[in-house]
């Protein structure tokens, strides 16, 4: 029995040694060998691979596919005029010498290598922006701008081991204080014009409200002038029938005339006059003999 469980426990210790000298190398990932903490080689062919047991050799994987690297913070950048934007970008960069990548990053660590990088960037983006204008930044350049900054990285990335494949800008802003300072301008301008727009609309309604007062006054006038025309062609014909038929006829003339008066004195019932009735005013009343009815 205890030659057994020797052999048992040989087999297993035997099992645990050959699987910690085996690993697999997938095909998304670079395997780097270390011995005794020391590197030593790359294995970059997919497959079941051989070392030795921990701790002489261990093994280190290294991803092989496409990377993307943020701007961490968002620092503001001045154009050639001196004014502040923020730019916020992104690369996208894949290694390809993971040699050169360890011995320039001192470590099999891709996310300590992007805090170097990142500074490079940002440093190629101050180079290009401060050779261009604020409108050019936000509308012509953009597109220059990213391969400049390629251009710039592409030649520094051989001597980390990396290639840089993309660099994008995602956004172009104005900094904080100037946006407010921007926005406060927009809103004074937007009002101005609004101000303006309100006057020249009510000095619009002043013009056409005058001109309308003015139509108005000239069509009262011409009616008025028109009226007195045709009251005057009436008053001429009515006075003209008239002294033809008080020509005609004296008496009823004047008993004409003293119907004319005795309308405009008695114009109301609540009228009181005291007068003589036999005075010559209320002849016509009389009858032809002159005696009161």
């Amino acid at each position: 029995m205890n030659r057994i469980g020797f052999y048992v426990a040989s087999a297993l210790v035997a099992l645990m040694v050959a699987s910690s000298c085996l690993f697999i190398v997938d095909q998304r990932q670079f395997a780097v060998i270390y011995a005794l903490g020391e590197f030593k080689e790359v294995i970059s062919e997919p497959g079941l691979k051989f070392k030795l047991p921990p701790p002489v050799q261990n093994v280190v994987f290294l991803d092989r596919r496409v990377q993307t690297l943020d701007s961490p913070e968002t620092r503001p950048i001045f154009t050639a005029e001196k004014k502040s934007l923020v730019v916020d970008w992104l690369i996208k960069w894949r290694l390809i010498n993971p040699k050169e990548f360890i011995l320039s990053n001192g470590a099999a660590d891709m996310r300590n290598f992007e805090s170097r990088l990142s500074p490079i960037v940002q440093a190629a983006f101050n180079e290009e922006v401060t050779k261009r204008t604020v409108q050019a930044m936000l509308a012509t350049d953009r597109e220059l701008v990213m391969q400049g900054v390629k251009s710039r990285l592409s030649d520094e990335a051989k001597s980390f081991g990396i290639e840089i494949v993309d660099v994008r800008i995602k956004r172009v802003d104005f900094s904080a204080n100037i946006t407010t300072a921007v926005y406060q301008r927009m809103d004074s301008e937007r009002k101005r014009v609004a101000a303006e727009v309100r006057a020249t609309g009510q000095a619009e309604g002043e013009r056409i409200k005058a001109d309308a007062e003015r139509q108005r006054d000239v069509i009262l006038a011409e009616a008025f002038r028109d009226a007195q025309k045709v009251m005057g062609d009436g008053d001429a014909k009515a006075s003209a029938l008239y002294a033809d038929s008080f020509g005609r006829d004296p008496q009823f003339a004047q008993f004409y005339r003293r119907l004319d008066a005795y309308k405009a004195t008695f114009r109301s019932k609540s009228d009181v006059m005291v007068i003589d009735p036999d005075t010559d005013f209320f002849s016509a009343m009389r009858g032809a003999s002159g005696s009161r009815k």
